[in-house]
Formats: structure tokens, C-alpha cells, sequence
């Protein structure tokens, strides 16, 4: 018996990605960052009741959406 079914997993999995997506179409890029970073901080202090430790993947996911921009954005300018 496994602690999280397979089922609970995709449903997470699904709408980590939609809100992940829906702050790249809405949130300007430096502010991205600045939200992800919060995120995080949050999420190291899971321990209190309305934060939890869930957001630090998420924070994560949405810091990623901007380097992954820079990373894209260099490249194209160096010809690669």
C-alpha cells in the first residue's frame, strides 16, 4: 500500500503546471523571480499553520521559469 496513490500524484503534478503556466502568461519577468523567492522563504517555514512545505518545489518551478527566459534569451544573442 503505498502512503500517496498514483492518482493524487497527477492531479498535484497537473496543477502545479497550470498555475506554473499562468504565472509565466501573467507575471513579468523580474517579478517572477522576486515571487519564487517568496515562495520558498515561505516554504521554510512550513511549520506554521497557513504556510506549508509545498511551496519550495513551487518556488523553485517558478524561479526556473526565468532562468530558463535568460538561459533562451542568451543563446539566441550568442548565435548558438
Amino acid at each position: 500500500m503505498a502512503l500517496i496513490d498514483r492518482a493524487k500524484i497527477k492531479a498535484l503534478a497537473k496543477r502545479s503546471r497550470r498555475f506554473l503556466a499562468r504565472v509565466n502568461r501573467k507575471v513579468p519577468p523580474g517579478l517572477r523571480t522576486v515571487l519564487g523567492l517568496l515562495l520558498i522563504v515561505g516554504g521554510f517555514l512550513g511549520f506554521l499553520p497557513v504556510l506549508g512545505f509545498w511551496m519550495i518545489p513551487l518556488g523553485i518551478g517558478v524561479v526556473w521559469l526565468d532562468i530558463r527566459a535568460f538561459r533562451k534569451g542568451r543563446r539566441n544573442r550568442t548565435g548558438r
